[in-house]
């Protein structure tokens, strides 16, 4: 018995499903999987398994629901909320799905694609892209977020306003069980009211229910034109005025539009070598926007000029620039990638990841500025996010000079302050990052006791051994 407390003869027969090679056992082995991004949640393992096909992963599952052996599916490692991870006990063994990273097939009169979990979302991207195609979700971390990933967090991005979220993107999917059995339901239906949807269990479960393998997503003809224009304003509320007209005027055109502070673009300037101040400067709020067309470049031009010309006449907007060149496009969009990194070296941080009623922002905005005083005089607001869909990010960090661990003391005070707000103005505490570890005592003390008794019936039923991904959302 090693001290892990997993026989080394079990971990043997997990390995030799896989092969030795693709068992990682030592510690330098092991160490990218136990460690994510935020450094909040360190975990061990005695074993990471890297499957090569749905075979090997209906193997691994079906001994480990024999055994009663955790199992915690991992894909990129970018998750912000913990349930990508193993725990401490060194008693869960860890999958992999980075070897499951083929795009099956592209169809593109059915405008859809047939992609394996581990396939990298920016993989995907650029795929579509060479098929004359967009596939529309976009994160921050896309260069290394894989689709399995995506679908398990039911991941959102700058793209949900004009084509939703990882759910709305996907059409079927192929599960893999805890008890080994293969769920395929990779079927392109656009229309399927035969039963349940079943998918639907899966996606946004943060691998707590099944492994995603696979999956049928939407593509989209790719759009002729696209401009991306930077607007600085006064207020939120301004900047909820000009949302209405955006949307007005250029409808489903209108594919982004990004509400932000001054204080994140502040730090991002300061923090982030190559980060530039946008033209549309010397304002307290800024909107990022995006308008793209089907027909014509001429046609997405037009748009986003009658959108600003009638915010500016109308006095909502202060100041604002249109892109010149894909090149001015792109740093715009950097700039706001660069948000969450251009925080971390002002200290600790307290974030939330919270939507409300789009039209509920500003109040949510200026009660929470209120309550984050209270509980912390002299914390710095860092607020932006998807102003179009009603998800912002609305972190914290702590005073200047003020110390770190003690500011981060007040983790639960202040998460309590912040949304007590948002639940009575009817939002959600979990707007896109998912429940994990994080938030999960959350979820169980503000969600209705139906709710909860529903989702641990529907754990039950699945996963009646208990061994997928414990400890996370239920």
């Amino acid at each position: 018995m090693e001290a892990s407390g997993i026989d080394t003869a079990l971990l043997d027969r997990f390995a030799v499903i896989v092969g030795e090679g693709y068992a990682l056992r030592s510690d330098a082995d092991i160490a990218p999987y136990v460690t994510e991004r935020r450094g909040l949640y360190p975990g061990r393992t005695p074993l990471v398994l890297r499957p090569g096909s749905v075979d090997e992963i209906s193997r691994i599952m079906w001994l480990a629901t024999e055994t009663r052996t955790p199992i915690v599916p991992q894909g990129g490692n970018t998750g912000l909320v913990g349930g990508q991870m193993p725990d401490g006990s060194g008693r869960e063994i860890v999958l992999s799905l980075s070897r499951l990273n083929r795009i099956r097939e592209i169809d593109v009169q059915s405008n859809t694609v047939t992609v394996e979990a581990g396939v990298v979302l920016q993989t995907l991207r650029d795929a579509a892209d060479a098929a004359d195609r967009l596939f529309p979700l976009s994160l921050g971390s896309q260069g290394s977020c894989q689709i399995g990933g995506n679908l398990s967090s039911n991941a959102g991005g700058t793209g949900v306003l004009a084509y939703g979220n990882a759910r709305e993107l996907c059409l079927g999917v192929e599960v893999v069980l805890p008890t080994g059995e293969v769920l395929d339901d990779l079927r392109k239906l656009k229309k399927d009211n035969t039963g349940y949807d079943l998918k639907n269990l899966f996606i946004g479960a943060e691998g707590t229910l099944g492994i995603i393998t696979a999956a049928v997503l939407k593509l989209y003809p790719r759009p002729k034109g696209r401009e991306v224009a930077w607007v600085g304003l006064e207020s939120p509320e301004a900047a909820l005025a000009l949302f209405g007209k955006a949307t007005d005027q250029a409808g489903s055109g209108l594919t982004a539009f990004e509400l932000i502070a001054d204080r994140p673009l502040d730090f991002a300037v300061r923090h982030i070598p190559g980060t530039v101040r946008p033209p549309a400067d010397g304002w307290p709020w800024h909107v990022l926007m995006e308008v793209s067309s089907g027909r014509s470049a001429e046609d997405a031009r037009q748009l986003v000029e009658d959108i600003l010309t009638a915010g500016l006449e109308e006095g909502l907007a202060g100041d604002a620039v249109i892109a010149a060149s894909l090149a001015q496009s792109d740093a715009f969009w950097r700039i706001r990638e660069s948000l969450s990194d251009g925080q971390r070296p002002e200290g600790a941080s307290i974030k939330h990841d919270i939507s409300v009623p789009v039209a509920s922002i500003p109040e949510f905005i200026e009660r929470a500025a209120i309550a984050v005083e209270a509980v912390s005089p002299g914390a710095r607001v860092v607020c932006f996010g998807h102003m179009g869909d009603g998800n912002l990010h609305y972190n914290i960090s702590q005073p200047v000079g003020a110390d770190g661990a003690a500011f981060l003391g007040l983790y639960r005070t202040m998460n309590k302050a912040v949304h007590d707000i948002v639940r009575n103005l009817g939002g959600s505490f979990s707007a896109e990052h998912g429940i994990g570890r994080l938030k999960r005592d959350e979820l169980l003390a503000t969600t209705p006791p139906v709710a909860i008794d529903l989702m641990r019936r529907v754990k039950a039923a699945l996963d009646p051994a208990g061994i997928m991904n414990p400890g996370k959302v239920i």
